[in-house]
């Protein structure tokens, strides 16, 4: 109960502050190239529910047909300022509408999309358990991920395999000692990992 009211109320103060910045990003993404500001992809969340997760849109349209994983860190598919804005990850701030509405905490495991989440064994569905999160400490240990999957002949087959089974490790052991306390441990150390870049 106490971090579903943190999540609402610092959702809502963190939207309304941020609106201006928000309105101008997304003018310049417009202007940057074609299609619309925001990017809504399905994504798995608490208790196998499907939601739409909301991003700034970074990628020329229709870049979800080719490949699900971005790999390296100069995607052809990425835009100009896309590269930007996923470079400092302001991509995510429209994720606030999502931690608004619920379907998303500031702090829990990313939510996958559903092929990935049909390859979670058992002991991993546990996740699902949840609500997902904007920031999650396997995003802080795996903040160059791009760059680790472009070292790999098969970028996917290395995701499934290697990354997501450690990223889903980890948040099984958050989830074990997940307290305020700990949350807040871990924004911290996201906002000083992207002051940091």
């Amino acid at each position: 109960m106490l971090k579903r009211s943190f999540d609402f109320t610092f959702s809502l103060i963190g939207f309304i502050i941020l609106f201006p910045f928000l309105f101008v990003i997304g003018v310049l993404i417009i202007l940057d190239s074609k299609g619309g500001a925001l990017y809504i992809q399905k994504r798995v969340g608490r208790n196998f529910k499907e939601f739409g997760i909301i991003k700034f849109r970074t990628m020329v349209p229709n870049s979800d047909q080719v490949g699900l994983l971005t790999v390296g860190s100069r995607d052809s598919r990425i835009t100009k300022i896309g590269f930007f804005l996923r470079k400092n990850k302001i991509d995510e701030l429209p994720q606030l509408l999502n931690v608004l509405l619920g379907d998303m905490s500031f702090v829990g495991p990313r939510p996958e999309v559903k092929k990935y989440v049909d390859s979670y064994n058992e002991d991993q569905q546990e996740v699902l358990n949840v609500r997902p999160g904007v920031t999650d400490i396997a995003s802080i240990s795996y903040s160059n991920e791009n760059e680790l999957l472009s070292k790999y002949s098969d970028p996917e087959k290395a995701y499934i395999q290697i990354i997501m089974p450690d990223k889903l490790k980890l948040n099984l052991e958050y989830i074990q000692r997940q307290s305020f306390i700990s949350d807040f441990k871990i924004i911290v150390r996201t906002i000083f990992k992207l002051f940091k870049r």
